[in-house]
């Protein structure tokens, strides 16, 4: 006991930054019962903690080891250590340090071989009557169709990216009419969004809670910027309309029987315009609600909560549909596929679930991570499922093998956000480290470092076509950075599974604004069709 004591007294100082959490929660354990049922020790007592290292670096321990004659610290190298030996130099500190700072260790190299489709799925073919979006002006209808023929948004639909996965790979849900209705609108707001850049920053407009004495937890906001959603403490999830339009209920079943159900508009008649209201109250959960998403055609909402359960609302019934019972501790988030149907949920019992929505069991079980999963995120092609943990790893998860194709590491912190850049190659991360690390998809090595937060980032969000990330958390600021130079100064063409880039740390060179509120920290993070930002928080001055 007292030799122990000593040795984490003389060694555990010398230890990295980053590691002294876990030496401290280690120091505590004084007595054999004290290991039972410790999250640090299983995971270091189950798995081998990931060290790599040059074949140079290799020789020189096996030689030092073997001069030493000590068998009691090779056999705990042997037993508790995998050394993942690589040919060539050594790396730097500095290189060490970039994708140091998981509880496990290090990556090992075999764990990112796996190809992984990162291209977008090819639009549907959709008739866009984009003649009708002149608004009557003819003198500025030539002008305009030139400017949409160049548009990205217009020249990415129909295209077929050699990087994407088969249109087949994952069964997903047929469009309806109202979803091709919903893209020709999205398409037509695109065209008409603010190019943003260095010298035109979005305008951003900030939704802040006041009086919330119940504690809102979680905030989010829909795809076409039409609704904001909010979970509280106090279990409650409520739920605003962002615009003109309030939210209707249905109308009782003896109205109901009198509608004409062969309409084009049986919907809209099956609404009741008395009862509308600009904000509705969901109640269900019987603990804190801990995430919210909405599906694509905003007919549902999905939400978590410390009891353990998914629920799934409708938006025109304003009911509970379903309680999804999978996860046996609370769930600390849940996100909708992009293209519905489909919905991943996580939280603390270490597992990522992926279910649909009409079946009431999980259809995938992701599992690896050796702490609780904070986070999950969608790849927009909907093939992968990334996920953040209070492992200090990043995971990317195929959703039709169900397994680990992704395994990065390098953060010094929980991570409680991630986002896929616009064209699916790359992943941004962010959590209690006050850092956004920058990932490439196709190999997984760390591309850049950004610090500026002085607190814990809670939401990430790219605009739409990508040139801006934004970022927000617990310092009370939303920060804009220059995606576009960023990925512009990398080539690309030079990455491959053994040549990892230098990390990009010079962070003020992409830093294009900070804007701060009184006392909100910043919840979510949304850019609209047309490149607004807007962002929702807490007051708490």
């Amino acid at each position: 006991m007292a030799q122990a004591k000593y040795f984490m007294e003389k060694f555990g100082p010398e230890q990295e930054e980053y590691y002294q959490d876990d030496i401290k929660k280690l120091s505590c354990l004084t007595k054999k019962e004290h290991m039972k049922g410790n999250e640090l020790m299983d995971s270091f007592r189950s798995g081998q903690f990931t060290v790599r290292m040059s074949r140079d670096t290799y020789n020189f321990l096996k030689r030092h080891l073997q001069d030493k004659r000590n068998t009691v610290l090779q056999n705990i190298i042997q037993e508790h250590l995998y050394l993942d030996v690589y040919e060539g130099i050594s790396r730097t500190k500095q290189q060490i340090d970039n994708t140091a700072g998981a509880l496990i260790g290090e990556a090992a190299r075999q764990a990112n071989k796996a190809k992984v489709y990162y291209g977008l799925l090819k639009e549907p073919e959709i008739q866009i009557p984009l003649d009708d979006d002149e608004e009557g002006q003819d003198g500025e209808e030539k002008p305009k169709k030139k400017k949409q023929k160049k548009d990205p948004l217009l020249s990415k639909k129909g295209r077929n990216d050699p990087n994407a996965p088969p249109p087949n790979r994952i069964p997903l849900p047929e469009l309806r009419d109202a979803d091709k209705l919903d893209r020709i609108n999205a398409l037509r707001e695109g065209l008409k969004r603010a190019r943003l850049g260095p010298n035109n920053l979005p305008s951003i407009c900030f939704y802040t809670f006041l009086n919330s004495h119940g504690g809102v937890t979680c905030a989010d906001i829909c795809e076409d910027s039409s609704l904001l959603s909010a979970g509280a403490s106090d279990s409650l999830v409520r739920i605003w309309s962002l615009n003109s339009n309030k939210l209707k209920a249905m109308k009782p079943a003896s109205e109901l029987e009198h509608v004409d159900k062969e309409a084009d508009d049986v919907l809209y008649r099956m609404m009741d315009e008395k009862n509308a209201t600009d904000m509705r109250t969901l109640i269900g959960h019987s603990g804190p609600v801990y995430s919210t998403s909405f599906s694509p055609d905003k007919n549902l909402l999905l939400s978590c909560s410390e009891d353990s359960t998914v629920r799934l609302w409708s938006l025109q019934t304003w009911t509970n549909v379903v309680c999804y019972k999978g996860h046996c501790f609370p769930v600390w988030d849940v996100k909708f596929s992009p293209y519905g149907y489909y919905f991943a949920s996580c939280g603390h019992d270490k597992a990522v679930r992926l279910w649909a929505t009409d079946y009431h069991q999980p259809v995938r079980l992701f599992s690896g991570h050796v702490s609780d999963v904070d986070c999950v995120q969608f790849h927009p092609n909907c093939n992968y499922i990334a996920t953040g943990s209070s492992d200090r790893t990043i995971r990317l998860w195929d959703i039709l093998s169900g397994s680990c194709v992704r395994f990065m590491t390098g953060h010094k912190g929980t991570v409680y956000s991630l986002a896929f850049s616009t064209c699916g190659r790359f992943l941004a991360s962010a959590g209690s480290d006050k850092k956004i690390l920058i990932w490439d998809v196709a190999y997984g090595h760390l591309l850049a470092e950004l610090a500026s937060h002085t607190d814990t980032i809670y939401t990430l969000s790219f605009s739409r076509e990508g040139a801006i990330l934004a970022s927000g958390g617990l310092d009370n600021c939303i920060k804009l950075w220059d995606f576009t130079k960023l990925i512009d100064e990398i080539d690309l063409e030079d990455l491959n599974l053994s040549h990892a880039p230098n990390v990009k740390m010079n962070s003020d060179t992409y830093l294009l604004g900070t804007f701060r509120t009184k006392a909100t920290p910043v919840f979510t993070t949304h850019f609209t069709r047309r490149n607004l930002l807007l962002g929702a928080g807490m007051y708490q001055g």
